[in-house]
């Protein structure tokens, strides 16, 4: 049991998931699924259909659009909600700087856990909101 709580607490302390209940960590501990990318790797590809949400636990990473560098991401920067949630292709790369660990969800899930987990909808909703004024 120690494990599992403290599986929760990690969570927890990832932005996206830091509203949520212990109840609707349950629910996420079951849709995530952990990832390993090597340094070097790109884990994203520009113009490929999106699939999946991914969530950065640890590592570093690169996003570039068009051959062009538009932003590094760290422990609890997330990719690929838009196109999940518009059902479009990447606008942008993005590429492990060093071994990133990753929380991987795929789209049906993604839908599963706005439609359940309020926490997670409104951490969402706030960050693409957020996204979105920046680009105005």
């Amino acid at each position: 049991m120690a494990r599992h709580d403290a599986y929760f607490d990690h969570l927890k302390k990832i932005p996206l998931f830091s509203g949520c209940s212990k109840k609707e960590l349950d629910q996420v501990a079951q849709i995530v699924t952990p990832l390993r990318i090597a340094a070097g790797t790109t884990f994203i590809r520009e113009g490929d259909l999106a699939r999946e949400l991914m969530i950065i636990e640890s590592g570093t990473a690169e996003v570039t659009r068009q051959g062009e560098k538009v932003a590094e991401l760290s422990s609890g920067d997330f990719v690929g909600e838009l196109a999940v949630v518009l059902e479009r292709h990447r606008n942008a790369s993005v590429t492990a700087t060093s071994d990133v660990d990753l929380l991987v969800i795929e789209t049906r899930a993604f839908s599963t856990l706005l439609d359940e987990v309020p926490g997670f909808a409104r951490r969402m909703l706030h960050t693409i909101a957020l996204r979105l004024a920046d680009q105005v």
